[in-house]
């Protein structure tokens, strides 16, 4: 069994688990030592599930998840003055914080975070009423001190989901190039799967980077981050519209190579915009390789012209190249170009 990816996986979670350990324990300590509570269980626990180790770690869920474990915990409380202790009332508080929790959260794992501290205050009794309200509210202030003052590395989540996005980007151009020199319908159509297979990769590069900016804003240790956080969703929105765009490019490629000719002129232009994306992801942590990505790109926008590039090729092949010219401006933006600059780019047809 190869060790490495349980490895990667403690090294992925290293602060995280810093977090909940120093919040966790600081909460625990707080509310023995200083408020007296013989045992403040609430204050970890409630630390530790609105932390949590996978979960999104932005401010703004951190405090939504410990409002609705909050309420959870006052629901118990107040039936437990109500109605005494119980199975049934345990059925019942049971059943209002569930309702409750996914009233207010869409994640299955928050509801049951939220039940886990409505049993807790309903089998466990305490020294006064609401005193594991007090706890829960404790446990809730050191998480978001830990997230703003402790803060789990945005870069390191967000740089990974983005180069998995060029990676994925990088392999699908590949593929349809190779389709067009090869005039492989078969390849051609690989590649567009491997081109619809990138979305769901976005969506982890957009989330990562939402999280990691948010975090920055309240984090004073992460300032200097902000300014490339922000660089890295103007790439992110401009990779959004190219990658939509290269599935068009994918489609219409399958749909002209399916005469089984190849197309070796229309693949070297696609693989220079592919080596133009490379470029792009060279930039991501080196923002001084943005002008070489951008002279990369502007070198082969300069050519689309689908009367230059396939002059006696029939309306199909042409139409491959004009799919190209948007897929050049998206990529050309990513770079830092002005979007009226990069479509100036691309010459008028």
């Amino acid at each position: 069994m190869d060790p490495r990816p349980a490895l990667q996986r403690v090294a992925d979670s290293g602060i995280a688990i810093v977090q909940i350990v120093v919040a966790a324990t600081g909460a625990y300590a707080f509310a023995h030592f200083v408020l007296g509570h013989a045992a403040p269980l609430l204050a970890a626990t409630v630390t530790l599930s609105s932390l949590g180790l996978v979960r999104d770690a932005r401010p703004r869920r951190v405090l939504e998840t410990v409002i609705g474990m909050i309420i959870g915990i006052l629901v118990a409380e107040v039936l437990l003055l109500v109605a005494g202790s119980g199975w049934w009332q345990l059925a019942i508080a049971l059943a209002l914080t569930l309702t409750v929790a996914r009233f207010l959260s869409a994640q299955a794992s928050f509801a049951i975070a939220a039940g886990i501290q409505s049993i807790i205050v309903m089998v466990i009794p305490a020294a006064a009423p609401f005193e594991r309200l007090v706890d829960g509210a404790v446990g809730g202030v050191a998480a978001l001190l830990v997230t703003a003052l402790l803060p789990r590395n945005p870069a390191r989540a967000e740089l990974r989901d983005a180069r998995a996005v060029f990676a994925a980007v990088d392999g699908a151009i590949a593929t349809i190039v190779q389709g067009l020199r090869r005039g492989d319908r078969l390849r051609a159509d690989r590649g567009l799967q491997k081109a619809r297979a990138i979305q769901p990769l976005l969506e982890n590069w957009r989330s990562s980077l939402e999280s990691g900016a948010a975090i920055a804003r309240i984090a004073p240790f992460l300032r200097r981050q902000r300014s490339e956080l922000a660089r890295h969703r103007r790439i992110l929105e401009a990779m959004d519209l190219a990658t939509r765009n290269l599935r068009v490019v994918a489609r219409r490629a399958a749909y002209l190579v399916d005469d089984g000719s190849a197309r070796p002129v229309m693949a070297d232009v696609l693989a220079e915009l592919g080596r133009g994306a490379h470029r792009i992801a060279d930039s991501l942590d080196d923002i001084s390789l943005e002008p070489e990505a951008r002279a990369t790109l502007v070198a082969v926008a300069s050519h689309l012209d689908p009367a230059e590039i396939a002059p006696s090729g029939s309306f199909v092949d042409q139409n491959l190249v004009g799919s190209l010219r948007p897929l050049a401006v998206d990529l050309l933006t990513a770079t830092g170009m002005p979007q009226d600059a990069a479509r100036a780019a691309v010459p008028r047809i």
